[in-house]
This record gives structure tokens, C-alpha cells and sequence, in this order.
């Protein structure tokens, strides 16, 4: 077997193994992760369904790290398609400042996104939800199945916790396939499942496509070797340029500057970090109003000719396709910003991953220093009076 170009052989060398297998197995894992979601439609309906009729039960969207992120990903999307206020808030502000979140009076869904459900805050912000709240709900959405944030809602009335299949539960330090599948499991859950059913079914061999035809070309772009990286996408794609950050942050161990920013946010300030050094990428949008804004910072980049590279996710059919900064996604017209999630952070992980092996960094374990973890320690939860 090969990932990602290497054999097996090569990657065990390069400390680069899980990695590059997780990323590939993705389109695999959402269908495995859409029939478990199918099998258990019906507890999930009669879980979730009732607290969406409800007009007064706030929608929390939580986790630490990249699990955050996934909240920021879908917060104001299924805002615009449940036509209701849903909120991103990290398990870190959660749990440092409750009082600050946690409303005791109204009625809330707890929404978690935990990969190993071991990180110390995962935990503590289930328990301060419920000790703080006088009406509280919590869905989890985790990877392991002996974690403790699993274990600890698993048998709860107010309580739904659903399991990603097993390899979800990545091995490798950074996040990928546990990160896309429980973004698909949420997005299904709050959109429904047997009509999102027909999508996973449509998207996941055009991504494993996708893996196979454009690893060579996204390895040419981190063999550039740039030292600035810029991510750019608007609204739920800002999300989604967060994680992308983060993962190259991690994976190059710090060795390659990189921010996130929106493309009409990036001219207030953070367009300061661009040089000749510089690649941009821009995870264009599908929304024909948002994409016009995409289309005018590509346009101003390129007339600036201060970056090294410019890539602009997109779809395949689009008006100004000559533009050579376009990097398609070959049969991905028709899919909205939610289905373009999935291949556009597989682009992230893979430009990562092949950045980690371009500045000689160990992908599987990328902190030479040992202090940053796969699992977070040194987290001490205190004691809340809230």
C-alpha cells in the first residue's frame, strides 16, 4: 500500500505513516460515518427534532482546538439554513469564564465535538452546563469510544452521544479524518440525514478522486517552500481557513508563519504579513453573492504582485476559469459551501502534510520539543461557584 505518493516503507522512515493514512482514508470513513448515522436516524430524530421545534433553546456549537474550529465551520451556516442563531463558543472560554456563557434561565443544546473526548475541558464544560443550567441538553459527537466525555454522556436522558467509526480516532498527532467525519455526522444531524445521505454519497468519491489526481500538483506547491502561508474564506469558510492554519501551524511545527482571515478582513490589517515569501490561498465560496467578494481580493492580489503563489480553491465549472490561480475541483459544480468543506480541507491536510516533509518535520509527531501534545496536558479545571 502508498499514501500520498509514499510507500508504507517511506512513510514508517519519514515518522510520517498515520498521517498520510488518515488523510487518504477519508472518503472512506464519511460513508462508513453517514450508514452509522442512517442505522441511528430514528433515536436521532427523536432526540434532536423536539429541541429544534423549540424557538427558545439556544444552540451552543463547542470543542477545543481544531474540534472548535468545526463549530466555527457550521455555525453561521446552519444558521442561514435552520433560520435560527447558533453560536461557536470553545470549551476553553467555556470553562474559564462560564458565567460569561452559560445563561441559567434558558434552555440550551450543548453541542461537542471531541476526537478523543480526553482533553481535560471536554469534560468540564459538560459538567458545568449541567450544573449550571436549569433546562440542558448535550449532543456529542466523538471519536473514541472509551474516552471519557463519551463514557460520560453515553446513558444520560438529556444526553445523545454518537460514535465516528473507529478510525476516526487518528493515531497521528493533527486532526484530519476525526475532524471531517464529525463535521459531516453535525452537518447531517441538523440538515437531515437522509437528505444529506444522497450528497456523502455524491461528494465522497469525487474527494478520493481528488486525492489521487491533484497530490502530485499539491506537492509541487509545498515543494515552494514558502515561509508565510495566508488563509482566506468567508463566513463558514473562515472557519475552515482557521483549521487550515492550524494545520499547517502544527504539522511544520511552527516553522512556517501562518494566518487565516476572511477576504474582506484581510485588508484591515493582517494583509501586513504578506511578502514575496507569501502563498495565498483562498477557499473561494459557492454562494454566487460571497464569491464576489472572493473575486475581488484575487483580483487585488494579483495586480499587487507581492506574493510568491496564489491558489484559489474553486469549483470546476466557473465564468472566469482562464484565471491560472484557480485550482479546481474537478465535478464539485452544484455543491454548496457545506460539501465544499470537505474537499477544500483535504487540500489543507494534504499542502500540510507535504509542507511538514518539505522542511523536514515529522508529520506523525511534528513537536520536536515534546510539549505540545496529541491529547492536552497541564490543564488544571477549577473549582466554579457559577
Amino acid at each position: 500500500m502508498s499514501y500520498l505518493g509514499y510507500s508504507e516503507s517511506r512513510l514508517n522512515e519519514l515518522g510520517a505513516y498515520w498521517t498520510a493514512r488518515e488523510i487518504e482514508q477519508q472518503p472512506a470513513s464519511w460513508l462508513r460515518t453517514n450508514e452509522y448515522l442512517l442505522n441511528n436516524s430514528a433515536r436521532i430524530e427523536d432526540f434532536l427534532r423536539p429541541l429544534l421545534a423549540r424557538s427558545d433553546c439556544r444552540i451552543i456549537l463547542t470543542g477545543a482546538g481544531t474540534s472548535a474550529f468545526a463549530g466555527t465551520c457550521l455555525a453561521p451556516l446552519l444558521s442561514g439554513i435552520l433560520g435560527r442563531h447558533i453560536e461557536a463558543i470553545p470549551t476553553t472560554d467555556l470553562v474559564s469564564g462560564p458565567a460569561q456563557h452559560f445563561f441559567r434561565d434558558i434552555p440550551t443544546l450543548l453541542v461537542s465535538f471531541a476526537r478523543s473526548g480526553n482533553s481535560p475541558e471536554s469534560a468540564a464544560a459538560v459538567r458545568l452546563a449541567d450544573s449550571i443550567l436549569d433546562e440542558c441538553y448535550q449532543l456529542v459527537l466523538s471519536c473514541n469510544a472509551d474516552g471519557e466525555l463519551y463514557r460520560l454522556c453515553g446513558d444520560r436522558a438529556n444526553c445523545l452521544a454518537l460514535l465516528m467509526p473507529e478510525e476516526t480516532n487518528d493515531r497521528a498527532f493533527a486532526m484530519t479524518s476525526s475532524f471531517s467525519s464529525m463535521l459531516l455526522a453535525a452537518i447531517s444531524v441538523f440538515t437531515g440525514i437522509a437528505a444529506f445521505n444522497e450528497k456523502v454519497i455524491r461528494f465522497s468519491p469525487l474527494v478520493e478522486d481528488f486525492i489521487k489526481t491533484e497530490n502530485g500538483r499539491i506537492k509541487e506547491i509545498a515543494d515552494t517552500n514558502c515561509s508565510r502561508v495566508i488563509y482566506l474564506g468567508s463566513n463558514g469558510l473562515t472557519g475552515l481557513a482557521q483549521e487550515a492554519s492550524l494545520k499547517l501551524l502544527e504539522l511544520t511545527d511552527g516553522q512556517v508563519l501562518t494566518i487565516h482571515e476572511s477576504p474582506l478582513g484581510v485588508r484591515h490589517g493582517p494583509k501586513s504579513i504578506l511578502n514575496e515569501d507569501s502563498l495565498v490561498v483562498i477557499f473561494m465560496s459557492a454562494d454566487s453573492y460571497t464569491r464576489k467578494y472572493d473575486l475581488d481580493i484575487l483580483d487585488e492580489l494579483v495586480l499587487d504582485r507581492q506574493v510568491k503563489q496564489i491558489v484559489a480553491l474553486t469549483t470546476s465549472v466557473d465564468p472566469d476559469h482562464h484565471r491560472p490561480e484557480f485550482f479546481p475541483v474537478n465535478a464539485a459544480e452544484g455543491l454548496t459551501d457545506l460539501e465544499l468543506f470537505f474537499p477544500y480541507v483535504v487540500f489543507a491536510q494534504m499542502y500540510g502534510f507535504h509542507h511538514s516533509l518539505k522542511v523536514g518535520n515529522t508529520p506523525d509527531e511534528p513537536s520536536a520539543s515534546g510539549t505540545v501534545h496529541r491529547v492536552v496536558k497541564g490543564v488544571h479545571i477549577h473549582a466554579c461557584a457559577a
